[in-house]
């Protein structure tokens, strides 16, 4: 069987949490996502936790101060230490077991350690992990003269080779915790709906296909499934070129926008490639208050409805659709954030009995 057959109005969450005791996390994480717990991001207990800091250890050029982060390759010893990099990169993508892939652990994690435990004692069919973006990396950091690290190719290259090896430490840990749960590595790309405005004009479509297609490429070779996750107006279309399997929205505000590339979306359902509606609104915390399942029920059928009346058929998209919030819940109040991720499961529950789907 393909290991997404079973993925049908399953459920998981973006990453970032409020919480300041990790076992609670984890264990909000155990009730509500037990087919797909995800990996928690504790952004109000460290600024490690952080979606772009925390994929950024062991990166050439790589530095931080008291001013802030910034990137440098300028410094003595770092065409020494680029070689180096390259070297162990080259020997990491080639096996994944080498003890090279250690040098680059992430141990900017206050919850990965217990993340893992909680894959070995349930042994979940999936487990997420996630990294941020290359688009989005590349274009928040510059140079010591403000130049963005998206315009230059070595910079570039480097982003793109770290956040490979950051994603492929954690399908190995999440191997070591569990053989039979299969990976899904989240890429989150929240500035890939900037792509084509003014900021960017000079970046192509196709530089942004090239960055994460290496990216998803190699996942795809280490048997995990790649993901994509972008909370704007996004171009479906590169992802979809890229190669990802699954794309994730922000479908309580952006459904409608996704039925723009609805002949582009009917070729990757027919291939198996799944939607995760995020229909829970993480980013609207007026709308998350009011928020009840018959509500969220009625936009989700809203969002489907958006994509069989450019004709792709109703089962194909149901067959092929995940559930989520519509974007990281670290900012909210903790029973907020609660509500959210309890409302993700009962929705799922609730859709499920609808579509009759029994895994």
């Amino acid at each position: 069987m393909d290991k997404k057959n079973n993925l049908t109005l399953e459920c998981t969450a973006i990453g970032s949490l409020p919480h300041t005791n990790v076992i609670d996390a984890i264990n909000l994480i155990k009730k509500d996502f037990k087919n797909i717990p995800f990996w928690p991001q504790m952004v109000k207990l460290n600024k490690n936790e952080d979606m772009i800091f925390q994929f950024l250890e062991k990166m050439p050029s790589f530095f931080s101060d008291e001013n802030g982060i910034f990137l440098d390759m300028e410094y003595d010893g770092f065409f020494e230490e680029l070689e180096d990099f390259f070297n162990d990169y080259e020997e990491i993508v080639a096996d994944i077991n080498s003890e090279k892939l250690d040098k680059y652990k992430i141990t900017k994690s206050l919850a990965f350690t217990e993340y893992k435990n909680l894959i070995k004692e349930s042994k979940p069919p999936y487990a997420k992990g996630q990294i941020v973006g290359p688009f989005t990396l590349s274009t928040s950091f510059c140079t010591k003269d403000d130049t963005a690290a998206i315009y230059d190719d070595t910079l570039r290259e480097i982003i793109v080779k770290t956040l490979t090896i950051k994603a492929l430490w954690q399908i190995r840990e999440i191997n070591y915790a569990n053989q039979t749960t299969v990976p899904i590595i989240f890429i989150d790309e929240p500035s890939l709906s900037q792509l084509g405005t003014s900021a960017y004009m000079s970046i192509t479509e196709e530089d942004a296909v090239s960055m994460l297609s290496e990216i998803i490429n190699i996942i795809k070779q280490n048997g995990a499934i790649p993901a994509i996750h972008c909370c704007g107006k996004c171009d479906w279309r590169i992802p979809l070129s890229a190669g990802v399997e699954i794309i994730n929205l922000d479908a309580y505000s952006y459904s409608e926008n996704l039925s723009l590339f609805s002949g582009e979306l009917k070729e990757f359902l027919n291939r198996n490639g799944k939607i995760a509606w995020g229909v829970v609104p993480t980013l609207d915390k007026n709308a998350l208050e009011k928020a009840d399942i018959e509500t969220l029920i009625k936009k989700f059928g809203t969002a489907v409805k958006y994509l069989t009346k450019k004709g792709i058929d109703e089962k194909l998209v149901i067959e092929n659709s995940l559930i989520t919030p519509s974007c990281g819940a670290g900012v909210l109040p903790v029973n907020l954030a609660e509500k959210a991720m309890d409302l993700t499961r009962i929705l799922s529950e609730k859709l499920k009995e609808i579509y009759n789907i029994d895994h």
